[in-house]
């Protein structure tokens, strides 16, 4: 039987590495017992998978973790730039040890971060809000592409997408000014989808990613570039080549 080929793709790691380093929405789940879901001042996951945690000074979970260590899973949520009927296009669950930093290292975790991620919540630290670390016992990311376990050497490992800073915006311009490209891209989708509702949903350094929305539910299309890309230059390459020859697999 014949195989349908699939279009390369970010490894899990980096995927993950893509997700952590755009701060998406996150929460904070305890393993208590307890069904609420924090939702943290400000997070940080360094490339380490540890992660920094800004939550207010006497909130319940800032005073278990206190002086010992307990167990809690944060969940970062990866959102598309354009306005989707599902907008969640990939997750990232970072389970581990979390415990809330003494004064000293809190002030020491709020300037690492602000090197990184500048951000006025972080003057808070000392003035009403705690700092709390997540050591990471393991990783899964979720996507489209599947969902994979990770220890978090492999995560530390990996490096973000080159384009993650920049994907968002050029999603944004190409939903908003160049609907024609999107219309052409749409020519190419497997027949079957060719009466959906077409919108951009993702770009990394192998490829272009579209949502197709039809009447019942969501496909993700990923249309591959004939080399992975590093550069603007070498992306604005293929992204013309791509208007007459894309290569197509569906998920979904």
């Amino acid at each position: 039987m014949t195989q349908t080929r699939r279009p390369p793709a970010p490894r899990p790691a980096e995927r993950a590495r893509t997700i952590a380093a755009r701060g998406g929405r996150a929460a904070l789940l305890p393993s208590d017992g307890a069904e609420n879901r924090v939702v943290p001042v400000l997070h940080h996951v360094h490339a380490s998978g540890d992660t920094t945690i800004l939550l207010p000074d006497g909130h319940p979970l800032t005073e278990a973790a206190r002086g010992t260590e307990v167990t809690a899973m944060l969940e970062v949520a990866d959102h598309a730039p354009v306005q989707l009927r599902e907008p969640v296009r990939g997750l990232l669950w970072i389970t581990g040890w979390l415990r809330t930093l003494a004064p000293a290292e809190a002030r020491a975790a709020s300037i690492e971060v602000a090197e990184h991620r500048p951000d006025p919540r972080l003057l808070d630290v000392g003035h009403g809000a705690a700092v709390l670390r997540l050591s990471p016992a393991s990783l899964v990311v979720a996507d489209a592409e599947g969902t994979t376990s990770l220890r978090p050497e492999l995560f530390a490992q990996a490096t973000p997408d080159p384009f993650h800073q920049h994907e968002d915006h050029w999603l944004r311009h190409l939903e908003l000014s160049h609907r024609d490209v999107v219309g052409l891209l749409s020519q190419h989708l497997p027949e079957g989808l060719r009466g959906g509702h077409v919108r951009p949903l993702g770009l990394d350094r192998f490829g272009l990613r579209l949502r197709v929305e039809t009447s019942d539910e969501d496909h993700d299309v990923r249309i591959a570039f004939s080399r992975p890309v590093a550069t603007s230059g070498e992306l604005a390459v293929e992204l013309r080549r791509l208007m007459g020859c894309p290569f197509l697999a569906q998920r979904g």
